[in-house]
């Protein structure tokens, strides 16, 4: 029987695609009624995009996104912290992109339809949950007109992101998501590149954060490119804000002033947000950590399985992480709970410690430590922390994550090319 995937995200897309590779069937079901280039910029790591040049997506991602060349933090006053090259620049043998969300995700979902066919994915259908049988799992949808029906398959994915239809039927006590104060204004602006047009900038503390980084090449005409940015202010958690209103668009009233100082010999800040294109709020969420993604025949992936906070750009990547893996665990051990099991104790352990270390602000954190130390004083910060401190927190982080450089490079691809059946 066919793979059922509930959810056409980046996740979901990408499982889709690794199991069409493996010649294993699928079909996905979409809540939304047609895929819109919705959202703003993400990071792909090199771990993740190796495995999306397994898939044959190399020029397409080159010709939608950016190469990264560094990242970049620096204090409030804009004075740098630390920076280390990324990706092939770094020694990797993969690059790290910087690409327009909704982009990559039209990408995933047109390759899907060419590769696939184009009843691979069924829109407009929402999961509402699952009854399980000996041989196999019965998965029940609806349509925004109210209609309902039932899909059979041998396994079910949820991968339906944070408002998991699926998880909330295994653990219906969780609530909503976990909000820990902080609010993220997002945009993306046409302006000239700063730096060297490729960086990936961080300025502020845990409590105010700038970040910014190019989605798109510069323009040959104008010299301009497509920059995206996140404007975030951390507030006590038991204030009273728009924790639930996700996708509101976002009021420069409502944080512009706490950033028109930050104008910078390398970056003007309140300029990027006065040009930008659209705003859109978000709450800074998460979910607590499980202890099993797997009921029979019907396991998690993506953010319906770990959403973490966006800090060290690792939601999108550990999801397509995912998919390999649980890919690779069908193939070699058929469509079951087996396969399933094997898939979450591959992943599980792995990615709950990434939720946690974003918690206490992942790579981040030397921003915070820098702004304690100098009393948010304008010193300079090599005088409150030191090159080897700042060494070993980057590579505690890219440990935890999968990015050790050396490690990466001379591990195995997750699915060898000998298993696979369509190039």
């Amino acid at each position: 029987m066919t793979i059922l995937i509930a959810g056409a995200g980046i996740a979901g897309l990408s499982l889709a695609l690794t199991c069409h590779q493996l010649g294993l069937p699928i079909r996905v079901f979409e809540r939304s009624q047609s895929i819109q280039a919705l959202g703003v910029g993400i990071n792909l790591q090199p771990n993740c995009v190796r495995e999306l040049f397994d898939l044959g997506l190399e020029p397409d991602l080159d010709a939608l996104g950016l190469r990264t060349s560094q990242v970049a933090y620096f204090t409030k006053y804009g004075q740098l912290i630390w920076a280390e090259p990324r990706g092939m620049a770094a020694g990797n043998h993969w690059p790290q992109y910087s690409i327009h969300r909704g982009h990559l995700q039209r990408l995933l979902f047109d390759t899907v339809l060419e590769r696939v066919g184009t009843k691979a994915i069924i829109t407009d259908a929402s999961l509402t949950g699952c009854d399980q049988e000996e041989e196999g799992v019965t998965a029940h949808f609806r349509s925004a007109d109210g209609a309902q029906w039932q899909e059979r398959g041998s396994v079910l994915i949820g991968a339906e992101g944070i408002h998991s239809a699926l998880r909330s039927q295994f653990y219906p006590g969780e609530g909503p998501p976990i909000w820990g104060g902080a609010v993220l204004w997002r945009g993306t602006s046409i302006a000239g590149p700063f730096l060297d047009g490729a960086t990936m900038a961080m300025a502020g503390h845990e409590h105010q954060k700038f970040v910014t980084y190019p989605i798109s090449k510069a323009d040959p005409a104008t010299g301009m490119a497509l920059i995206n940015w996140i404007a975030e202010l951390k507030f006590a958690p038991d204030q009273a804000w728009r924790k639930e209103d996700w996708n509101r668009a976002g009021n420069p009233a409502d944080f512009l002033p706490d950033f028109e100082s930050w104008a910078f010999d390398w970056l003007d800040a309140p300029a990027l947000i006065r040009g930008a294109q659209e705003i859109l709020e978000y709450p800074m969420v998460d979910r607590d950590p499980l202890p099993t993604w797997t009921f029979g025949r019907a396991t998690l992936m993506g953010d319906a399985a770990h959403a973490m906070y966006p800090i060290g750009s690792n939601g999108a990547s550990q999801a397509i992480i995912d998919a390999r893996v649980l890919g690779l665990m069908l193939k070699q051990r058929g469509a079951c709970e087996d396969a399933l099991v094997a898939y979450e104790g591959a992943r599980r352990a792995a990615t709950n410690a990434i939720v946690l270390a974003n918690r206490g602000n992942g790579p981040d954190q030397i921003m915070e430590l820098v702004e304690q130390r100098s009393e948010g004083k304008n010193v300079k910060p090599e005088l409150v922390i030191s090159n080897a401190e700042l060494q070993d927190h980057a590579a505690h982080y890219k440990a935890l994550t999968g990015l050790s450089i050396d490690a990466l490079n001379a591990r195995p691809p997750i699915i060898d090319p000998a298993l696979a059946e369509v190039t």
